[in-house]
C-alpha cells in the first residue's frame, strides 16, 4: 500500500472490455439483444406462471421466482454496461458501486439456493412420486423461496455494510465490467484481511453447498431415468435433467473459479471472461433450458396467445 497515492476517491473508472472502438459497437448490439431477449423471456415465464391454472403448480412456483431473480439479476449488470458501451462514460460512485454489488451478491446468492431447491423439487417429483405432494406442500414451498432470498440478502447485507467502512484511495481503475468484490477490495487502502476472509467464506456458504446437494439430487433422478424400459421416454427425461445439469453446473463452476479457488495469475486474467458465463449467459439460457422445452409451458403460451388474440379482435371490432 506504500505506492499509492492515500487521497481518498468518490468514482471507480471500469475498465471493461478494452478500448478497441470496433468491439465496443460489437459487444454493445451483443449485449443489448441478449438483455432484450432475457428480460422478454424470464417476463413471459412470469407471466404464464400467474396467469395460467395449470402452471400453479411447486415446479413453477419455483420457476417463477427464477425468472422474476433473472430479471433483476441482469438488470443489475447490463443497463449499466450497455450505458458505458454506448456513451464511452464508464465511471462509477463509489456508493453507486457498493449498491450495485449488493444486489449483485444478494441475486446471485439467492439464485444458488433456488437452484438447488429446484433440483431437489425435481428429484422429489421423480424419486419419490408417491410422497411428493406430503413433501411439497405450499407452506414448504414457501418457507424454501423465503429462506432463499433472506439469507442471501442478509448475508450480502453484513458484508456491504463492512465494506462501506473501507476507505478507496488512487489508482481507481477497477478492472472488471460491473462492481464485482474482489476488485474493489484490491481498490481499498484500508486493511482487507478480514473483509476478504468473510467474503470468501460468504462465497463458499452459496455456492458449493448447493452445488453439491444440485449434483446430489441429479445424479438420483438420472439413476432412476435409467431404468425406465421404454427407450424413447428415457431418452427425452435423460436430454431434459442433461440440458438442466449442463446450466447449472457451468454456473455453479465459473462462481467456484472466481470466488472459491486460489488466485493465480492466469486465472485473474480469466475472470471476467468467467464472470459473463453467470451474469450474462445464465439468465439467458434458465428460461430457454427449464421452459421453452416444456410441453405444459408451450402448451399455456399458446393458450395465453389465443386469448390475446381474441380479445384483440373483439375489441377492434
Amino acid at each position: 500500500m506504500e505506492w499509492r497515492n492515500q487521497t481518498p476517491i468518490s468514482e471507480f473508472i471500469l475498465l471493461g472490455f478494452g478500448e478497441l472502438p470496433v468491439l465496443q459497437v460489437v459487444l454493445f448490439l451483443v449485449f443489448l439483444v441478449i438483455y432484450m431477449v432475457t428480460v422478454a423471456g424470464n417476463l413471459l415465464i412470469v407471466v404464464l406462471v400467474v396467469a395460467d391454472q395449470h402452471l400453479h403448480t411447486p415446479m413453477y412456483y419455483f420457476l417463477g421466482h427464477l425468472s422474476c431473480l433473472e430479471t433483476c439479476y441482469s438488470s443489475t449488470i447490463l443497463p449499466r454496461v450497455l450505458a458505458g458501451l454506448l456513451t464511452g462514460d464508464r465511471t462509477i460512485s463509489v456508493v453507486g458501486c457498493l449498491v450495485q454489488l449488493y444486489f449483485f451478491g444478494s441475486l446471485v446468492g439467492t439464485e444458488c439456493y433456488l437452484l438447488a431447491v429446484m433440483s431437489y423439487d425435481r428429484y422429489l417429483a421423480i424419486c419419490k412420486p408417491l410422497h411428493y405432494s406430503t413433501y411439497m406442500s405450499d407452506r414448504f414451498c414457501l418457507q424454501l423461496t423465503v429462506g432463499s432470498w433472506l439469507s442471501a440478502f442478509v448475508v450480502v447485507t453484513i458484508i456491504i455494510l463492512l465494506m462501506s467502512q473501507l476507505t478507496f484511495c488512487s489508482p481507481n481503475e477497477l478492472d472488471h465490467f460491473f462492481c464485482d468484490v474482489a476488485p474493489v477490495i484490491k481498490l481499498a487502502c484500508s486493511i482487507t484481511h478480514e473483509m476478504e476472509l468473510m467474503t470468501f467464506w460468504g462465497s463458499f456458504l452459496f455456492t458449493l453447498p448447493p452445488f453439491l446437494l444440485t449434483l446430489t439430487s441429479y445424479a438420483c433422478i438420472i439413476a432412476v431415468i435409467l431404468r425406465i424400459p421404454s427407450p424413447t421416454g428415457r431418452h427425452k427425461a435423460f436430454s431434459t435433467c442433461s440440458s438442466h445439469l449442463i446450466v447449472v453446473t457451468t454456473f455453479y463452476g465459473t462462481l467456484v473459479v472466481v470466488y472459491i479457488l486460489p488466485k493465480t495469475k492466469m486465472l485473474q486474467e480469466l475472470n471476467k471472461v468467467f464472470s459473463i458465463f453467470y451474469t450474462v449467459l445464465t439468465p439467458l439460457a434458465n428460461p430457454l433450458v427449464y421452459s421453452l422445452r416444456n410441453k405444459e409451458v408451450m402448451e399455456a403460451l399458446e393458450k395465453t396467445l389465443r386469448n390475446f388474440l381474441t380479445f384483440t379482435n373483439s375489441f377492434c371490432r
